[in-house]
């Protein structure tokens, strides 16, 4: 029984279409016609097959008027582009692998000279690690009491660092880190226990924002702003340096521990705003700063309780909506976060962005004065943020970089295996040549196909 496809269909659909005058050609000539169509009989076929694909759908205009979806005649669009393909001979694979290590090698041995020509302070203040690793010093524990140095009359530890004598100055920026072990930020739920519109400043929340936060969006009655698992497990330690005596005995002065510009700025302009209404006015002496002004409908026209004086002895008072009712993190944290900065802080935004390691570091701030090899640092730490419960640690990092970051040798090895391995495999594959070469396009390695 003879049955028809669907590409006989579509022939006798374009046999039917072509038409051609059995008085002008011969039939050989009408066979080569049929076979093998022409411009005109491809406009004819794409524009019946172009009318059923486009209907309904946008075209482009050809001269003859009619819309066709038929790609333009250039080598791009049709599938004409020219590629070219390098026959792999032995000689270019052997190159290319010698090529490889010859600049992998040297490289990395660079590398890992620049890594360890650096130089690292490190000191863990407090351990709780089931591995058995040690606390360096003693005296900066708080077991599982969180706060417990600031409670206790903002009490602090001495770190003291000392920088080798035998590795050259410290020079800028220093950089000091702190450094959590065990701490899981890269957890699932931790992560996305946050509402990014209220650390935009909206006083309003979703319910899907609320679910996010919790167990950390209200206590009681109470609303926790900012919410979540993230903003209320800040590094709340506070470090300060005390001095830097250099190795002749003399203090260095003009050395400060900066603060500022340690957060990306591109999280601070976009990430993080202080709470729709919140606003702030710089009194002119702290003696006549009064928190209690009513304005005529005898409303307080600030929420603050006492007036806000920073370093520099200059007292502010302020204004947070919804004061009697929300918790603010200036008020979570007042060891770390002013009420002015608010989720604007640095230190804050830095916690904010979480690590993807449970082993990690947070920069803290850094020193733009060069320190001279045998230099003694000393750092006071109000230990706050407490590790025992999660068995982890916390280290104080005092430490230079390079274009590649701080100090890690791994980038170096990780040229120096590779390079090793292409190196390797150039040799082993040239040593192949030399005793036993092929011959190319010999006859003899040629293997057809069956039939």
């Amino acid at each position: 029984m003879a049955t028809t496809t669907e590409g006989d269909i579509v022939n006798d659909e374009l046999n039917e279409s072509i038409e051609i005058p059995s008085d002008a050609v011969s039939p050989d000539d009408q066979i080569d016609m049929l076979t093998t169509p022409s411009a005109a009989t491809n406009a004819n076929a794409s524009s019946a097959v172009d009318d059923d694909d486009n209907d309904g759908d946008d075209g482009k205009q050809e001269d003859s008027g009619k819309v066709t979806r038929r790609p333009d005649n250039v080598a791009i669009k049709q599938q004409r582009m020219k590629s070219w393909q390098p026959l792999l001979d032995p000689k270019w694979v052997i190159g290319v692998y010698l090529l490889i290590g010859a600049a992998f090698i040297p490289t990395g041995v660079h590398l890992r000279n620049k890594s360890d020509s650096l130089i690292e302070l490190k000191t863990i203040y407090e351990s709780h690690l089931s591995s058995g690793l040690p606390a360096d010093i003693t005296g900066c524990e708080i077991g599982n009491n969180p706060n417990r140095m600031y409670l206790n009359n903002q009490q602090t530890c001495q770190i003291v660092m000392k920088v080798p004598d035998d590795k050259g100055d410290l020079e800028p920026p220093v950089l000091v880190h702190y450094e959590l072990y065990n701490f899981y930020q890269n957890y699932r739920k931790y992560t996305t226990s946050k509402d990014v519109y209220q650390l935009l400043g909206s006083l309003t929340q979703d319910a899907v924002s609320a679910s996010d936060c919790e167990p950390l969006n209200k206590i009681g009655e109470v609303k926790i702003n900012p919410c979540g698992l993230i903003a209320n497990t800040l590094f709340n330690d506070v470090i300060t340096l005390e001095s830097i005596v250099g190795p002749d005995g003399v203090v260095i002065e003009n050395a400060p521990l900066v603060e500022s510009g340690i957060a990306w700025q591109s999280d601070l302009e976009w990430k993080y705003k202080q709470p729709n209404g919140f606003r702030s006015e710089q009194c002119e002496s702290c003696d006549v700063c009064d928190c209690e002004e009513m304005n005529d409908a005898g409303e307080k026209v600030w929420s603050c309780k006492t007036p806000y004086e920073n370093e520099d002895g200059v007292c502010f008072r302020y204004f947070y909506p919804d004061d009697n009712t929300t918790q603010y993190l200036y008020e979570t944290y007042p060891m770390v976060v002013n009420p002015l900065e608010g989720v604007t802080n640095e230190h804050f935004v830095v916690w904010m962005r979480t690590a993807a390691l449970p082993h990690f570091r947070k920069l803290y701030g850094y020193i733009e004065q060069t320190i001279p090899a045998g230099s003694t640092l000393t750092f006071n730490v109000m230990a706050n943020f407490a590790v025992e419960r999660s068995e982890g640690a916390k280290a104080l990092v005092v430490s230079n970089t390079y274009i590649f970051g701080g100090q890690n040798p791994w980038l170096g090895n990780l040229f120096i295996i590779v390079g090793g391995i292409a190196a390797g495999l150039g040799l082993l594959f040239l040593a192949k040549e030399l005793i036993a070469p092929r011959k190319i396009a010999d006859k003899r390695y040629l293997r057809y196909k069956e039939e």
